[in-house]
């Protein structure tokens, strides 16, 4: 993969400025190729997240620092994941029919069960965190390789895996379009930076977090046809709050 493709990727899943100049003239054809980026992309985010909590920690105390932390990624990210997240909410539980579904999780507008799913994540990451805090645990690490998990699971409801929606959306440049190397080199990046930040015992979480994500893109595939770009942010949420969990 080359650095203007990673630029374009990091730009693209990111609110982390990067010069337009530095992505230009790269087709959007062109970005599914970028998937084998998407666990350093979350090194990247885990380390500012990580980095913000271990600063705040020893100044406001853990539950503090766990909300900081959330509050971080989300910043980052520009709350990219966790809108994907309620829209998915929205639509799967609003027991409609798959057409409405689709059409509710395309309105811009926050319905309850999106709302509870954004206070549900919060709360339960601040939750986890503070609980893990409080355990013989590198916090640093472990909070950098769940952004790293989060991000590399996504590729799994990629590969293989058909576009929910009529026509083109942003998850359309990924979902079906990845090669099985392509998700290989994916889960292989993740699973490699995963042991460096946390042995074995990261790794053992990244492969619970791996099954609970493929019985999610089952799920989501049966309740709604395929998937969108929606509910590959509500992957790597998900993602992130079981890989945590699986710690404990």
């Amino acid at each position: 993969m080359s650095l203007r493709l990673f630029l374009a990727t990091l730009q693209f899943m990111t609110r982390i400025p990067v010069p337009e100049r530095w992505t230009q003239g790269l087709a959007m054809d062109n970005y599914e190729r970028g998937i084998v980026g998407f666990p350093f992309i979350g090194l990247i985010v885990g380390v500012i997240g990580g980095g913000v909590f271990t600063l705040l920690a020893p100044w406001c105390g853990v539950p503090l620092a766990a909300l900081g932390y959330v509050l971080a990624l989300a910043l980052i990210t520009g709350a990219f994941h966790l809108d994907g997240l309620a829209d998915t909410c929205d639509g799967v539980f609003s027991a409609r029919k798959r057409e409405q579904m689709l059409e509710i999780m395309r309105d811009s507008r926050l319905g309850t069960n999106g709302g509870l799913a954004l206070i549900f994540i919060v709360v339960a990451k601040v939750l986890v965190v503070s609980e893990l805090a409080l355990r013989d645990v590198s916090m640093f690490a472990m909070l950098t390789a769940a952004s790293v998990v989060g991000r590399t699971v996504i590729v799994l409801l990629m590969y293989r895996q058909r576009y929910a929606r009529e026509g083109n959306g942003l998850g359309n440049i990924y979902i079906g379009k990845v090669t099985g190397r392509q998700t290989a080199v994916t889960l292989a990046g993740g699973a490699i930076l995963t042991l460096l930040l946390g042995h074995s015992a990261a790794v053992w979480a990244l492969v619970i977090t791996m099954v609970v994500v493929l019985l999610l893109a089952t799920y989501l595939r049966r309740r709604l046809g395929g998937q969108t770009g929606d509910t590959l942010g509500a992957a790597a949420e998900m993602g992130e709050l079981v890989f945590l969990l699986a710690l404990l």
